[in-house]
């Protein structure tokens, strides 16, 4: 490996903090600030006098180490800073582990600009970031093509929204109370179908329109749509006036200025009742210090609607601040129904049960795939149910099952 490259006297590393967002969604832009000014003094006190580290934009740093004997030295340099991004940093009395992706670029007489060597070191930097996170890759030419398939997609998924190639796909939630399961509501889900590669995966496509700011028109395409779709439903299925509908909102629209007026324009050029309409809102979005998230749900709540809280018990806890919000529902994350098979995990389930009945809210549990796993919850007094036990996601055509 040395001799293959002994020909390289620098390299360039491209670092994206792993669990940036999440600091800047859960504890303000202010904490986020200072955890970049921590993490660039950490990353130069790994570095020697000769090289360089900028911050490059975001959570984004770029490091020149010059003058390298070969990759071994460089990727020893690498998992130095990793440990070093994987230790607490110490903010706003949370102990803060940021992580970081690195992508690797060598120096190569084929650069001619400083922006090639750089564009291939972020480039491997997506790949250590797509591989799970607190990884680093060293750029190979292969990489290129993906970002280029990468910016190809982000131009597809803008034709994509203008084209009506997107749909919606429901799955049902059931009321657990009684022996015969009976459906409450329905979780809108986007869907890609693309012209030329089929459906694309969400988790491919709704990451990249957080990134790209897609997610606001895709976010109103949802929401318009899911709503719409209610009104089918409550004029076909009069027996099931009470069904509700639950579209989920990003951190990214919760900031966006007119969301409220959005919401009440798609409410009113729907007419459905506010009341079956739930918006699903991420834990981390409860936790922003500024006193925004609390302003803004308390103006959602007026017109109507119900507020749910998704993947409850991932990431930073919001238990202490739980009651300040006007959360009508918990819905428990996956992961913790995948965990039960040993009993202290049920007793942790049976704890946010009682915690949401103790606030007056419902709780729905997610990811239900056993009678055994249905039977326990029906127990512990889980009002809902959702999970391929019951039904994947189905087209609109595919719901009507379950009105029958």
């Amino acid at each position: 490996m040395s001799q293959r490259y002994s020909r390289y006297s620098y390299a360039v590393l491209f670092i994206d903090l792993d669990h940036f967002k999440v600091v800047n969604d859960s504890l303000g832009h202010s904490a986020g600030d200072e955890l970049l000014k921590q993490v660039a003094q950490t990353l130069q006190n790994h570095l020697r006098a000769s090289d360089t580290v900028a911050r490059f934009g975001g959570d984004e740093f770029a490091i020149l180490l010059e003058e390298v004997e070969d990759i071994h030295e460089v990727i020893q340099v690498t998992q130095r800073i990793q440990e070093a991004l994987s230790a607490p940093f110490e903010l706003n009395n949370y102990e803060i582990r940021p992580g970081g992706s690195i992508g690797i670029a060598l120096s190569d007489s084929n650069y001619k600009h400083p922006e090639e060597i750089l564009r291939d070191a972020d480039a491997a930097m997506y790949r250590a970031k797509a591989g799970g996170k607190n990884r680093y890759v060293v750029f190979d030419p292969t990489m290129q093509a993906s970002v280029l398939e990468r910016l190809a997609l982000e131009t597809d998924l803008r034709r994509g929204l203008d084209s009506n190639e997107l749909c919606l796909h429901y799955q049902p939630i059931f009321s657990l109370a009684g022996d015969q399961l009976q459906v409450s509501s329905f979780e809108a889900l986007a869907r890609w179908q693309h012209p030329e590669h089929g459906w694309i995966s969400p988790a491919k496509f709704i990451p990249l329109a957080e990134e790209t700011g897609l997610i606001s028109p895709l976010g109103l395409f949802v929401l318009q749509e899911a709503c719409d779709q209610l009104r089918v439903w409550q004029s076909e299925f009069a027996h099931n006036l009470s069904l509700s509908i639950n579209v989920n909102l990003s951190a990214i629209q919760l900031k966006q200025v007119d969301l409220v007026k959005q919401i009440k324009t798609v409410l009113k050029n729907t007419n459905i009742d506010p009341r079956y309409l739930k918006l699903e809102i991420t834990e981390s979005c409860l936790l922003q210090k500024n006193g925004s998230s609390v302003e803004l749900l308390h103006n959602l709540k007026a017109l109507g609607i119900q507020l749910c809280v998704d993947d409850f018990g991932v990431g930073y806890s919001s238990l202490s601040r739980l009651h300040e919000f006007p959360i009508d529902t918990l819905k428990i994350d996956r992961s913790f129904l995948r965990r039960t098979e040993e009993a202290k995990n049920w007793e942790t389930v049976k704890l946010v049960i009682a915690l949401a009945h103790s606030l007056g809210m419902t709780v729905v549990a997610e990811g239900i795939e056993t009678e055994k796993q249905l039977e326990q919850l029906k127990v512990l007094g889980c009002e809902y149910g959702q999970g391929y036990l019951f039904s994947p996601p189905v087209d609109n055509q595919a719901t009507k099952q379950f009105f029958e």
